[in-house]
């Protein structure tokens, strides 16, 4: 199959819907961050999504079944693993977090990210 150049999707002029949410309550640990969620892409198998996500400051509990790129464009992140290990993010850094992290992300100034994820078929 052929695409044209119209399939080519840029974030600056596509303008999906937002979706804003709260953390679940089992999963939050500081603050009630309202989170929103702008995805600009979903694949037709459904495991490969693009988009745009901000959040308030607040901590949860995270454990990613997928693998995610983040680009930071606004604000600072503080991500940590189960051991206590951990590593800021704002401005400009970019990052992947793998399959099978499990930690705490916290928000430290209200964020803004791009996010490319993959979500591995689990026949795979």
């Amino acid at each position: 199959m052929t695409m044209s150049v119209t399939s080519i999707i840029r974030f600056a002029s596509a303008q999906p819907p937002v979706e804003s949410y709260q953390v679940a309550p089992e999963k939050r640990i500081a603050g009630n961050p309202t989170q929103q969620l702008q995805n600009h892409y979903s694949s037709p198998c459904n495991q490969f999504h693009s988009g745009i996500w901000q959040s308030e400051s607040g901590a949860w509990k995270i454990n990613y079944t997928e693998y995610e790129y983040c680009e930071i464009l606004e604000g600072t992140s503080v991500i940590t693993d189960l051991e206590g290990q951990s590593q800021t993010f704002s401005v400009g850094d970019r990052f992947i977090i793998p399959a099978g992290f499990q930690g705490v992300w916290q928000v430290v100034t209200p964020c803004r990210k791009v996010y490319v994820i993959f979500e591995q078929n689990s026949r795979l």
